[in-house]
């Protein structure tokens, strides 16, 4: 579901790219940052789990892949607002840092799995869910409808996007410029990888991640933060939060496991895969993708080799540069939000 560049035409990316500049300036305001010190290291501790939780790919059936995204659950933990930040902020260093998702297309795949994946699994959650308690088995059946289905309209949205290429962009010769797939083809096929790969994932994950918060770490629920604000030092925060952090290292020795699936997920084909596939490469697709350099492409050192042993140490450290990227990046937006409200 990260869209490369070249898939979409500017005339799809760029008005993608100006809702979500308004949803953030929103999401910021809705969350109230400053005055909400306590929401900030749930909503970090939330984008990294996302970020990591990226690296783990299935296999689909036909040589194509799948993982979880952790969209809905992150709003169940701190809201669909919070939700919208967290999940940008993962989809943006993973576009700048690792190349996963192009840089144009990175408004489009924050529309999709950044407000349209939070905000309607969150409303059937709440919907499902009633007043239920968090854990409970009423509970936790909403959970997992909810992240299932919020990540198959995250992936129907994605394949409209990609469908409606062919049909509106072509070249003089009736050729697609960048998506080539119509939507009699691309809805179905993002369909059924999530109806029958991703979703069920990605609601099983949630079910039993948000088990683990409320046993473990109930204080990360937006619920318990507003109610329990403190300002906890270095030392407290880390004796709080062990058995969070125990998570986030298990999970980063083992993020080499999404190397064991090889097939590119669907839509994600680099330029030479679609010419594999379709004989030629939109001239579209030619001028757009591939501009961007990443540090760590495909969450990778290339110095380090082409081994799996290799690999895998590039994989581990990708996913250790990835979680405190993103978390001091969303600390240090934070601080310095503060800093500026303070001045003025």
């Amino acid at each position: 579901m990260h869209l490369p560049d070249g898939y979409l035409s500017p005339e799809t990316t760029l008005p993608a790219l100006a809702v979500m500049l308004v949803v953030w300036y929103i999401s910021f305001k809705k969350i109230q940052l400053i005055h909400n010190q306590a929401l900030i290291p749930s909503i970090a501790l939330c984008a990294a789990f996302s970020f990591i939780l990226m690296m783990f790919n299935i296999p689909v059936v036909g040589g194509s892949s799948a993982h979880a995204v952790g969209a809905v659950l992150v709003a169940i933990l701190v809201g669909p607002w919070a939700a919208v930040l967290a999940v940008s902020t993962t989809l943006i260093i993973q576009a700048f840092l690792f190349g996963d998702g192009g840089i144009l297309a990175i408004g489009v795949n924050c529309l999709n799995m950044a407000v349209i994946m939070p905000f309607s699994g969150y409303a059937i959650y709440r919907l499902i869910s009633g007043k239920a308690t968090l854990g409970s088995k009423r509970n936790s059946v909403a959970v997992f409808v909810a992240a299932y289905i919020g990540i198959n309209l995250a992936g129907l949205a994605a394949g409209i996007e990609m469908g409606i290429q062919p049909l509106f962009f072509k070249a003089a010769n009736g050729a697609p410029l960048y998506g080539f797939y119509s939507l009699a083809v691309a809805v179905p096929a993002m369909l059924f990888t999530h109806s029958l790969f991703a979703g069920p994932l990605e609601g099983v994950i949630s079910v039993l991640a948000l088990g683990y918060v409320v046993k473990f770490a109930p204080h990360l629920v937006v619920r318990e933060a507003q109610r329990n604000i403190d300002n906890l030092n270095a030392q407290g925060w880390l004796a709080k939060n062990k058995a969070v952090l125990a998570v986030f290292i298990g999970l980063i020795i083992l993020s080499p496991l999404g190397l064991l699936t090889s097939g590119t997920a669907y839509g994600e084909w680099a330029p030479e895969e679609v010419k594999q596939l379709i004989g030629y490469i939109p001239a579209g697709m030619a001028q757009h993708a591939d501009k961007w350099h990443a540090l760590m492409p495909d969450y990778s050192l290339p110095k380090f080799g082409a081994g799996f042993m290799s690999q895998s140490m590039g994989y581990v450290l990708s996913a250790l540069v990835g979680i405190l990227v993103i978390s001091a990046l969303i600390l240090l937006s934070a601080k310095l939000t503060r800093r500026l409200e303070n001045r003025n």
